[in-house]
């Protein structure tokens, strides 16, 4: 049997209260319909006042609306609807950025776009394996590729192995979903990259012996900088103008320009067509990469820190390029000044120098053996002095 309204508990009591005043709120009772002539005094005799001027509107206190305006409840599905339209607008932006990376690297690479031939040699081929691993770094994939190149012949039995890049474009930088970015990875935006050469290992300790022998065409080399020993293990405790300076003496000896890459064309070389951290994927391992290996990136494992160099081809894979040891093992110089962002970057590929006078920070690119896996990533920038030295730091050399 229901009870009476005095008999029901208190809190039953205000839901009931509650619940009536919504209703008015959402049904207000309807407004008096006033006569048309609601706006004349009729006047004896014949003779009638003019109409009162417009009033503006009331709100009724009822109801909660504005008389001749919208009801509370038009008024907030209103705001329920910009609400929803706004909701919908940044789900199609974020989708959108999302899968920009997707449908951008199915346009990157013109593998039919090569760097011209080079007069008096002999472009040959060579196989070797792309590995990918998923997310703990277990390998998931192993491809045979094949690229071009060619051979310089330093003397004394030592060659320098350049590898054909095909022209394409990349987004150079990181989104700002990868784990562990920094700021001056950004903005990312879309580069032009023209074909060129670049080493196919970094250069060697038996490689920068032969070019340091060579005449002095600005500064002296020191035959031997490195500070762990091994011909075939990267040199390093090389400065930025060392490096220059063996560019200088190769492009003498070799009657052919090279340089250093810009770091556009590093960070495109590095990726060969890749959108994820490393050109391995989301992580890697210390079976592929020579870092600090007691750290670890993503869902990856901490393994092994060798705390030291190893020889170039150590790992026996390559990236899409053909390119060895683009993650870890030395840091690379490339050309560029350091800016603390990409705003204002060239987007043709070339070298971004500043144009006020003075010394400048050079760019570093691709981690080292004593860094850990953020530091090794592809889109990683690190920068010193033109004359600094570290046994961290060797680099690669570029030709176009």
């Amino acid at each position: 049997m229901m009870r009476s309204v005095n008999q029901r508990p208190e809190n039953t009591k205000v839901i009931l209260q509650r619940l009536a005043e919504i209703n008015r709120i959402i049904k207000p009772p309807p407004r008096r319909q006033q006569s048309q002539l609601a706006g004349t005094v009729p006047s004896s005799r014949g003779n009638s006042t003019p109409p009162p001027p417009p009033q503006p509107p009331k709100k009724s206190a009822s109801s909660g609306t504005i008389s001749g305006g919208l009801t509370r409840r038009q008024l907030i599905n209103e705001m329920l609807y910009w609400v929803v339209f706004g909701v919908l607008i940044g789900l199609i932006i974020l989708i959108g950025y999302l899968i920009r990376p997707l449908i951008f690297s199915l346009i990157k690479i013109n593998w039919d776009d090569l760097p011209p031939l080079i007069s008096g040699k002999e472009l040959q081929s060579f196989d070797f394996d792309v590995v990918t691993v998923d997310s703990r770094g277990k390998e998931n994939s192993r491809n045979r590729r094949q690229a071009n190149f060619f051979t310089e012949d330093l003397g004394n039995g030592v060659m320098l192995e350049m590898v054909a890049i095909p022209g394409g474009f990349f987004d150079m930088g990181s989104p700002v979903t990868e784990e562990d970015r920094f700021d001056n990875e950004s903005p990312q935006h879309p580069v032009d990259i023209k074909p060129f050469y670049l080493g196919k290992f970094t250069v060697t300790q038996a490689q920068w012996k032969a070019v340091a022998a060579l005449d002095k065409v600005s500064r002296d080399l020191n035959t031997d900088p490195s500070n762990f020993k091994g011909d075939n293990l990267p040199v390093e405790q090389v400065s930025w103008s060392d490096s220059k300076e063996f560019c200088a003496r190769l492009s003498t000896k070799t009657g052919r320009t090279y340089r250093l890459p810009s770091e556009a064309e590093w960070e495109y070389a590095c990726r060969a067509g890749t959108t994820t951290p490393f050109h391995f994927g989301e992580t890697i391992t210390t079976d592929l990469v020579n870092y600090d290996g007691e750290s670890s990136y993503g869902f990856g494992l901490a393994v092994e820190y060798r705390e030291k160099t190893t020889p170039v081809e150590s790992f026996q894979v390559a990236n899409a390029f053909g390119l060895y040891d683009m993650h870890g093992n030395v840091w690379e110089w490339c050309e560029d000044h350091w800016h603390i962002n990409y705003n204002g970057a060239p987007k043709d590929g070339s070298v971004w120098l500043k144009k006020e006078n003075g010394v400048h920070s050079r760019l570093l690119r691709g981690g080292s053996w004593g860094n850990d896996p953020r530091n090794c990533r592809g889109a990683n920038r690190f920068r010193k002095e033109p004359d600094y030295k570290s046994n961290f730091i060797g680099f690669r050399v570029a030709f176009s």
